[in-house]
């Protein structure tokens, strides 16, 4: 073989190589998502039951009128919030990640006019989406922690009230998490199995 094919066949094995590498590095990337994925639908399981045992603990605490059963209440509601938030925000930090990653690859797609630019699109746009979620979770989450510093140690039935609505609507908002962690997961797992038929081909 003259110089100039053996450079071609190098050129040619060289850019499949990499092409194989990119795809085996989107595999493992939909796959860490997709245990991702069910980490957090593990983790809304397990914070809509404490929230909700919280609840039956403040119906029971507030019925009998039971002062030290109702603090503990509050203490454990207090440090069910604080969690929450800090989950969220390390939520929102992984979703904002994802975002910068997806445009990079993006980018990098496009500039070697690769074919899976219009893929990368799409998931930048679901993960966009994905941080406006979880923006929206967290500002909710902080709104109800704000209303449920000044209630607690209050003991008016008002205030009992409202307090009981507020540990409804987080266990909504987990509730929703939950839906919305389904729906990342079955997107995810699509996207994988995508990724074993574009490889097949």
């Amino acid at each position: 073989m003259n110089r100039l094919s053996s450079a071609l066949v190098a050129s040619l094995l060289f850019a499949g190589g990499a092409h194989a590498q990119g795809w085996h590095n989107e595999r493992e990337q939909d796959r860490r998502e997709v245990r991702q994925d069910k980490r957090e639908i593990r983790d809304d399981r397990r914070d809509v039951a404490e929230l909700e045992n919280v609840l039956e603990r403040f119906d029971r605490a507030y019925a009998r009128r039971d002062e030290g059963d109702m603090r503990d209440v509050e203490r454990r509601l207090r440090d069910l919030v604080r969690a929450e938030l800090d989950e969220s925000r390390n939520e929102l930090a992984a979703d904002k990640a994802e975002v910068r990653r997806e445009t990079r690859e993006a980018r990098s797609d496009r500039w070697q006019g690769r074919g899976e630019y219009a893929d990368d699109r799409r998931d930048r746009r679901d993960d966009i989406r994905d941080v406006r979620v979880e923006k929206n979770s967290l500002s909710a989450r902080m709104s109800i922690a704000r209303e449920l510093s000044t209630l607690v140690g209050s003991r008016r039935p008002s205030d009992l009230n409202r307090t009981r609505t507020l540990i409804t609507q987080l266990i909504d908002l987990g509730r929703q998490e939950m839906r919305q962690n389904k729906q990342e997961l079955r997107e995810d797992r699509q996207e994988l199995r995508e990724d074993r038929r574009n490889r097949r081909y």
